[in-house]
């Protein structure tokens, strides 16, 4: 799956949130290897330091481990918390913006429905 890449965000946060909707979509599984960095970086034409930098995330956000000389593993559990990180971020970040937009439209959620 290929990253449509913007100009608001930086690379690393990008390929982050690629990594993420793999593993909320199940494309990979807990217990899963995440791919190595070089295929990463490799696949989607990026520096693999900015890979690693997106690895890193998804280290701070505890939901994989490395296991020496084998890479780096998704932990069991790592989609319900990745789906509670997501929420709570678009609850933060994108959902004030979306209900800022909507009460100037003059919209409702009822009026996106149809």
């Amino acid at each position: 799956m290929a990253i449509q890449w913007n100009d608001k965000d930086p690379i690393y946060v990008q390929v982050h949130q690629h990594l993420v909707s793999l593993v909320i979509d199940g494309v990979i599984k807990e217990g899963d290897p995440l791919p190595s960095v070089r295929t990463i970086a490799e696949d989607h034409r990026v520096n693999p330091l900015t890979v690693s930098k997106a690895i890193q995330r998804l280290v701070d956000d505890d939901v994989v481990q490395k296991r020496r000389g084998l890479g780096m593993f998704l932990k069991d559990g790592a989609c319900a918390r990745l789906l509670d990180i997501e929420r709570s971020r678009f609850r933060a970040e994108e959902w004030p913006v979306f209900k800022t937009k909507l009460d100037r439209l003059g919209l409702s959620l009822d009026d996106l429905k149809t």
